[in-house]
């Protein structure tokens, strides 16, 4: 078996499942992104040369939390959202899962906007773009969000305000795929 391939689907699978979970209950469950964590710097820890297959892992997972740890600290994201992304970041390594991140990100904005479109919310999407900004330049004691305490608190998910990122990872995660191989790009590592 060619292990290149490897890394791709599992990459793909977990991101199948994670995006289902996050549609299904608005969760990302551990139990899916430790062992794809464990996995990733496992696998290249093990098929790579020397220390740059667990280097170049560590970096990924590294990357991928990085991207996703202020958003969530602010509130925007789930846990289980970054310790996706860094596990996605463990099998693909640092380069390509930044690829990932800003895939998933336009595929959150532009299912955004169809939510802010269809539910009619733009003034309201407004005001709460401004709290977020007087959030941001307060840079004080108050600076973390409110917002996800409810669904942490296993309170009703307003599906009209609340985007599944796991799917819009597993998007992230097809588009990049499918645009590395478009280019002849690698595989990962």
């Amino acid at each position: 078996m060619d292990l290149q391939h490897i890394p791709p689907a599992v990459v793909l699978t977990a991101a199948l499942v994670a995006a289902v979970t996050d549609v299904w209950k608005f969760r990302v469950y551990n139990a899916l992104t430790l062992p794809l964590l464990a996995s990733g710097v496992l696998f290249h820890a093990l098929t790579g040369v020397g220390w740059g297959g667990l280097t170049q892992s560590v970096i990924g997972m590294l990357a991928g939390l990085g991207v996703l740890f202020m958003p969530y600290w602010l509130g925007g994201y789930g846990g289980g959202d970054v310790k996706l992304m860094a596990g996605l970041g463990a099998w693909l390594g640092p380069e390509k899962v930044l690829y990932v991140f800003v895939a998933s990100a336009l595929a959150g904005g532009v299912y955004a906007l169809f939510l802010v479109v269809r539910h009619g919310q733009l003034g309201e999407t407004w005001t709460r773009l401004k709290v977020v900004w007087y959030r941001l330049a307060a840079v004080g004691r108050h600076l973390g969000a409110d917002d996800g305490v409810a669904i942490e608190a296993g309170g009703r998910v307003d599906r009209r305000r609340v985007i599944p990122f796991a799917a819009m990872m597993c998007v992230g995660v097809v588009a990049t795929l499918l645009w590395l191989w478009y280019t002849g790009g690698s595989a990962p590592h």
